[in-house]
């Protein structure tokens, strides 16, 4: 693997961990900045719901806008949003205000959700595709390891504002980075003929292929069912559990290990058995392991080290989901890689703020809510897997083109 391919990959994966890095770092201080700010639980996952909600909905403009005049000019404004949310959130004498630059802050990260796709569709397609995106995710993954624990210590000595100092911090980086050890990949020829018009059109047309939004929705139920345990699990396992800020981190990384492990086998597994067979195979294991958690701890089981293990392993599974499914959704659509990309992001987030929105009617402060939330959403992923790749041979078993 050449120098110039693992340089794009750790730019492309920094970029993209920017918004990551800013929520998995300041969720052990859920508890203590609603008693700061003397905020109750639902107004302080708010502050989390609406940066992925802005985050999310924001793809749907700076994706095309990529695609018009360039990758780069949309990831520098993008990570200066990034930088004037991180500061405001910073400085925020109460929850509305946190709020509301977290909404900014969200706004700017959704650049760096989707602009690195479209640049992986940009130089590559199948499988060397699927070894950059899982590269990708190797460096994107480091956010969930790294910044929980980084944070509690921040939260600790520091208190939670010095986070979004912290995560303003790594957009400077990032912005350093991108100026100098990324080209551009969208040149001006290939921006010819691109507008808001041919945006809604691409919109239109993706809206209407039943094989991207299934790819999409396969990985965007996955995803949800992670943003279900990102919004309750520092409240269970902290006030229900009774673990540190600290001790919490290692347990949320732990999950994360496994995630981005079996996600660095995506290129070797799609290679020697197709990606449609990878995705088919990892959502079957994903759905089955959830089931068997549900099922247990739904018997009156409200073991940690039981709710550990079983979701290591379903999150080993779901590593193996997200990159194939995102090669799959782009492979046909290079010449609106940007927009293509921008529809993806927003559907993910919008499916995950959803999923996110529901699970916190239904929180009580027992893990059993938060583990249904995961284990529905596992199972529909399953079924819209079984829908959209079908059951047949060629599905399942045609290696990559």
């Amino acid at each position: 693997m050449s120098p110039k391919f693992l340089r794009i990959a750790v730019v492309l994966g920094l970029l993209s961990a920017i918004g990551p890095f800013a929520i998995d770092m300041y969720l052990p201080a859920l508890p203590s900045i609603g008693t700061d700010l003397h905020a109750g639980t639902a107004a302080v996952q708010m502050s989390l719901l609406i940066f992925f909600l802005s985050m999310g909905f924001g793809q749907i403009v700076v994706g095309p806008i990529s695609d018009m005049v360039g990758r780069k000019l949309p990831l520098y404004g993008g990570l200066a949003l990034f930088m004037a949310g991180g500061i405001g959130s910073a400085m925020a004498p109460t929850i509305e205000w946190l709020i509301a630059f977290r909404f900014l802050q969200g706004l700017g990260a959704s650049a760096g959700m989707a602009i690195p796709r479209a640049i992986v569709r940009d130089l590559h397609t199948g499988n060397e595709a699927a070894k950059l995106m899982s590269l990708l995710m190797l460096v994107f993954s480091v956010s969930p390891i790294l910044a929980p624990l980084t944070g509690s210590q921040i939260i600790e000595n520091f208190g939670w504002r010095a986070v979004f100092w912290t995560v303003t911090g790594a957009a400077v980086l990032a912005t350093i980075l991108l100026a100098t050890s990324l080209k551009e990949t969208r040149p001006p020829e290939e921006r010819v003929g691109s507008s808001f018009g041919t945006a809604l059109a691409g919109y239109r047309f993706l809206m209407g292929d039943r094989n991207f939004l299934g790819l999409v929705a396969i990985a965007g139920f996955g995803i949800a069912s992670f943003f279900v345990y990102l919004s309750s699990s520092s409240f269970i396992l902290i006030d229900h559990y009774g673990l540190s800020p600290s001790v919490y981190s290692v347990f949320f990384s732990i999950n994360a290990v496994a995630f981005i492990g079996m996600s660095q086998l995506t290129g070797l597994l799609s290679e020697r058995f197709g990606l449609k067979r990878v995705v088919w195979v990892a959502v079957t294991g994903y759905a089955t392991t959830m089931v068997v958690l549900f099922a247990i701890m739904a018997t009156g089981v409200d073991r940690l080290d039981v709710m550990a293990a079983l979701l290591f392993v379903g999150y080993g599974f779901l590593g193996l989901v997200i990159p194939t499914t995102s090669v799959l959704a782009m492979e046909e659509h290079g010449e609106i890689a940007g927009t293509a990309s921008a529809l993806m992001g927003t559907l993910h987030f919008a499916i995950g703020a959803l999923a996110m929105g529901i699970a916190g009617v239904f929180f009580d402060g027992t893990p059993l809510p938060m583990v249904a939330g995961i284990t529905l959403c596992a199972v529909i992923s399953f079924a819209l897997a079984k829908i959209t790749l079908g059951r047949s041979r060629e599905a399942i078993e045609a290696p990559a083109e």
